[in-house]
């Protein structure tokens, strides 16, 4: 059940509305009897790098190769002294 409390009380009430959202309850804050917020705990993420992967392409935030790379990556300048040939490029 959701716990609903007026602006006013919610802000008198802050602490005990802390303490039920940390007891994973929901809680409602109304305004002249219109629900205007919701509280609510944050949802714990896995700690797992492949479940955020999922979660990830489930959101379609993310498309994975269908050819993923496998070993080394190969360095970007294959000329020796690329760095320094860069910095002196850039101190001038």
């Amino acid at each position: 059940m959701v716990k609903t409390y007026s602006t006013c009380e919610a802000k008198a009430k802050f602490s005990e509305v802390m303490r039920l959202v940390r007891q994973e309850k929901t809680v409602w804050v109304t305004y002249r009897g219109e629900p205007i917020a919701e509280i609510r705990p944050i949802a714990r993420r896995s700690d797992s790098l492949e479940d955020r992967l999922k979660s990830l392409e489930q959101q379609r935030i993310l498309i994975r190769s269908s050819n993923p790379r496998r070993g080394k990556l190969a360095p970007t300048a294959n000329r020796p002294g690329a760095l320094e040939r860069f910095l002196a490029e850039r101190s001038d």
